[in-house]
């Protein structure tokens, strides 16, 4: 029986199928949202043409670059073009809260567009090293391409500090495509979303989107009917605070705000006042672990489970291990670090400067996967222990896994 680790690469086609089933279900019912590129195809005798002639021309420069590749020119001239990465341009940066900042994006060559909710993952250079952090799309329509990145700023947390303190307009970041499953794909059903922190920032995505494409009927009449409880700490703690009491203040929305440090945390059971329908609608939720953990609960216990979708921003752990010592191979490198059980190899192996891949940092993106070459590790999520030896393709998501006593990873 093979463990979730050894279905590493079969998941990570699945990731990229379910991308494309989503954006093909959201141009479907969205034609006008998604841009030309992703909605119109030429003929295949045009493409072929196309191709043919592309492909001459290319080798033609080639031949004249050599030894370099015509990208290595082009990254030079414009590096939003090259053929061979995505990257994005800073356009600008804004201030939304004390600690949250909204970065916008132009994208380059390549960039397939995204389905409302879905994330992607960023690549920065800190100090010559390039790291990558996933972040959610939170822009609404736009005719000039560009997409929006909100990113809250993390005590100790590289990638977000510098985004904040160095990100200026003019340079140039590096991407992935956008995945996710948590999305909206156009419906107009009665929608509940409950969020917390920065939770809201795929939310706001939806949202924007949605009530563009809904509109306001002539009568005046809403043709959506939505709410949004949301969870901070203060007032001023509201990541799109003007934005989201704009939208309740117009009734395009209504707007359940519950700062937690004045009036203590959300429970689950208060929906039954704050929102006496809320078992009739579709139900999103992004927030702390514990928060969704109890809305599963909370959802179960009324039997519709079904209704609620979640996005974990933070990952919900079992009881730590013991933990042990985990030898870290990359290249020519190898290195021994310690690891508590109640923490990731990932993290781990940074606070040892050893540079591993990573991404999202919550389990979903697969970008920090490794193989496992001897020992034992443990999922951090469940407690469940996956052993490997060298050679048996067993691969390890380093950010959501401790390790089980003494075990080597990498490559």
């Amino acid at each position: 029986m093979f463990t979730l680790y050894e279905q590493i690469p079969k998941r990570s086609c699945e990731v990229a199928v379910k991308n494309y089933q989503l954006r093909a279900k959201y141009a479907a019912r969205m034609p006008h949202a998604v841009s030309s590129s992703t909605t119109m195809a030429r003929s295949s005798d045009e493409r072929r043409a196309s191709a043919r002639l592309k492909h001459l021309a290319w080798n033609a420069v080639r031949t004249l670059t050599t030894p370099l590749l015509p990208d290595d020119y082009l990254d030079l001239v414009d590096p939003l073009r090259s053929p061979r990465y995505l990257r994005a341009r800073v356009v600008d940066v804004h201030p939304e809260t004390a600690d949250a900042a909204t970065v916008t994006l132009q994208p380059g060559l390549g960039w397939a567009g995204h389905v409302p909710g879905q994330f992607i993952r960023v690549g920065v250079d800190v100090d010559g090293v390039r790291l990558w952090r996933a972040y959610s799309v939170t822009s609404g329509p736009r005719d000039d391409g560009r997409i929006t990145i909100t990113v809250k700023s993390l005590s100790g947390g590289l990638v977000s500090s510098h985004l904040h303190e160095s990100l200026r307009s003019g340079q140039i970041v590096h991407l992935e495509q956008a995945s996710g499953e948590f999305v909206w794909t156009g419906g107009v059903e009665p929608t509940l979303y409950v969020t917390g922190g920065s939770g809201i920032t795929p939310v706001m995505g939806m949202l924007r989107h949605r009530l563009a494409a809904e509109g306001e009927r002539s009568d005046g009449e809403r043709t959506h009917d939505i709410v949004v409880v949301h969870s901070a700490g203060h007032p001023e703690d509201v990541i799109f605070a003007d934005e989201l009491r704009g939208l309740h203040e117009r009734g395009a929305i209504t707007l359940v705000e519950r700062h937690t440090r004045l009036e203590g945390r959300l429970e689950p059971a208060e929906l039954d006042h704050l929102v006496p329908d809320w078992r009739d609608r579709e139900v999103y939720a992004c927030g702390p672990a514990g928060m969704l953990r109890m809305l599963r609960e909370f959802a179960e216990l009324n039997g519709v489970e079904d209704k609620l979708h979640t996005e974990n921003f933070v990952v919900e752990l079992a009881e730590p291990g013991e933990g042990g010592t985990a030898t870290i191979v990359m290249g020519t490198t190898t290195r021994e670090v310690a690891v508590s059980g109640e923490t990731s190899i990932l993290d781990a192996a940074e606070a040892a400067d050893i540079l591993v891949p990573s991404g999202c940092r919550m389990g979903i993106c697969y970008g920090c996967v490794l193989p496992l070459r001897s020992g034992a590790v443990r999922d951090m999520r469940t407690g469940e222990v996956t052993s490997g030896t060298d050679g048996d393709g067993v691969m390890v998501q380093t950010c959501i896994s401790s390790a089980a006593g003494d075990c080597t990873i990498g490559r």
